[in-house]
């Protein structure tokens, strides 16, 4: 696989790039494993990944929806950097109190997420959050959840967008039109 390319020439996104690192077969044959730890061990890069992500955040959000769990790991901090709430995407089963869940299917089968039906109100304009697209599936699933509780996606953040499985096409069946990856594999 080649190396994955910058969306934007910006320097600090260059940087994260150089600090992602592919493991091979990893957690199967044939799987390319993006190794985002490097990134998250450098206080720099990670902090440069997180400004230019809030800088590129559409005006009027009114909270970050992050995915188990890599998502997590840039949308808390992004939250915290726009000033507004974090509201987890969890696995059925994580999360206490009342959910709305969505069921979808994967590539060798199927899968649910969940959200807490107060996490977000009707009329929000949310940011969601991710480290990866790959296939769309999971962000599809994750749009379906805040859409059915009345908010907008008014952006899909992902780090790292693996270009060549169609994942922003699938975005777009699913309503979810305006994607930002900062980098890319060809």
């Amino acid at each position: 696989m080649e190396p994955m390319k910058p969306e934007t020439s910006d320097p600090r996104v260059e940087h994260a790039a150089s600090l992602i690192r592919n493991v091979p077969d990893f957690p199967k044959p044939g799987i390319q494993f993006k190794d985002i730890t490097p990134l998250l061990g450098d206080s720099g890069a990670f902090e440069g990944v997180i400004d230019v992500l809030a800088e590129s955040a559409p005006a009027g959000i009114d909270a970050v929806c992050g995915v188990e769990s890599r998502g997590f790991l840039f949308g808390a901090p992004l939250a915290l950097r726009l000033g507004v709430g974090f509201v987890p995407i969890r696995k059925p089963g994580k999360l206490p109190g009342t959910v709305v869940e969505e069921h979808f299917d994967l590539e060798y089968g199927s899968s649910v997420l969940a959200m807490h039906i107060d996490g977000i109100q009707a009329g929000q304009r949310v940011l969601l959050v991710d480290d990866l697209l790959a296939t769309g599936g999971t962000l599809c699933a994750s749009g379906k959840l805040i859409h059915r509780l009345g908010a907008e996606v008014a952006q899909v953040q992902v780090v790292i967008e693996l270009a060549d499985l169609g994942g922003r096409a699938n975005l777009a069946t699913c309503g979810l039109n305006e994607v930002l990856a900062l980098l890319q594999t060809p």
